[in-house]
């Protein structure tokens, strides 16, 4: 029976919970299909950096790599600034292995209602760069306090980095239905790395033939994703403009609560890291209410990645009859909790 090696980061807030949800779902659902999960939990959050002053222990990376794939819940404290919680547990681990490609799906979900009246036209993949750009942490602040403070935050672009996020978009876009790929960008006022970013698009794209593709300048993108949804398929983004639409998706889509994410490293030299969209969540942490369907199609994505795509398959069906039959929790209108959405999946596989 194939074995698959999960490491299982809850992190912070709601992570915990829904992290737990995931793992008690994929469970039954290895069960069903023949193979084993083999999970293994590691504490790095808030609370372990508040005790020890580190997310992430020493030679953690090193431990981390020995693992098929990693299943990751939330960073974030109200008793630690966000940049110490981004940077000492979710960066390290995405730039450290590579995990250079950011894929967000959105799409209506049955039973969900999309605050657009034409909602249900969203099917929508954002590819986000995830290990440069305005988040390659260049910059720095010097006369720190006096009058004349200057701080400045570098957006770093390679050619590399780009030439290999694009490559990606392409070849998703190819792979899907519409074959249809948006590049978004804002040359006209950052003329350097974003005119890059728009060069080697271009130089790309005659080996793509079959792709459609038009470019649209970011602020431009917002509108469009609200007044003309199905003019949309496939987005590739910088790390930070497509963080941003993504967002703008998951709640055009019904709720941040349904959104997955998987950060890969395609050449699948180091493991990918899969999430779901919606943050650590303080406000209703320990309630017992938060949606775990984001991190149950997280779990479906993973699953692919994996090699398991009837798995996958069979895991998106009982999230989409979980929805079409509204066992919601509050985020999405309903009275459900966690448990209850959790059951009525694994009910429906």
């Amino acid at each position: 029976m194939k074995t698959y090696r999960i490491a299982s980061i809850p992190g912070d807030g709601i992570g915990k919970e829904v992290i737990a949800a995931g793992i008690d779902v994929l469970n039954s659902l290895s069960e069903k299909e023949n193979f084993r999960i083999e999970f293994t939990a590691f504490d790095w959050s808030s609370e372990r950096y508040l005790k020890t002053g580190a997310y992430i222990p020493e030679g953690g990376l090193d431990t981390l790599k020995t693992f098929d794939a990693i299943f990751f819940g939330a960073v974030g404290s109200p008793d630690v600034p966000d940049h110490i919680s981004l940077w000492g547990l979710r960066l390290p681990i995405c730039q450290g292995f590579d995990q250079y490609a950011n894929v967000r799906p959105s799409r209506v979900l049955p039973g969900v209602d999309s605050p657009l009246k034409n909602g249900t036209a969203i099917d929508w993949v954002i590819v986000r760069e995830n290990t440069e750009g305005e988040y390659s942490g260049s910059g720095g602040r010097v006369h720190k306090g006096l009058p004349e403070e200057i701080a400045t935050e570098t957006s770093v672009f390679t050619r590399v980095g780009v030439e290999r996020i694009h490559r990606f978009a392409f070849e998703l876009a190819k792979s899907r239905r519409r074959k249809h790929l948006t590049l978004v960008t804002k040359s006209n006022a950052q003329r350097h790395g974003m005119v890059l970013w728009d060069e080697i698009f271009f130089e790309l794209k005659p080996e793509f033939p079959e792709v459609q593709t038009e470019r649209v300048l970011v602020d431009a993108m917002t509108t469009r994703m609200v007044l003309k949804p199905e003019s949309i398929d496939t987005v590739v983004a910088s790390n930070l403009h497509a963080d941003i639409l993504s967002d703008l998706a998951a709640a055009l889509s019904g709720s941040l609560g349904i959104a997955p994410t998987a950060n890969l490293n395609p050449e699948r030299k180091f493991p990918s890291m899969f999430e779901p969209i919606h943050g650590s969540a303080f406000d209703i942490t320990g309630k017992g209410i938060a949606n775990p369907i984001a991190t149950f199609w997280t779990a479906a994505m993973m699953l692919d990645h994996l090699g398991e795509p009837k798995a996958a398959a069979r895991l998106m069906k009982a999230i989409e009859r979980t929805t079409e039959e509204q066992v919601f929790t509050p985020d999405l209108g309903g009275v459900h909790d966690t448990c209850a959405v959790t059951n009525a999946v694994k009910r429906a596989l």
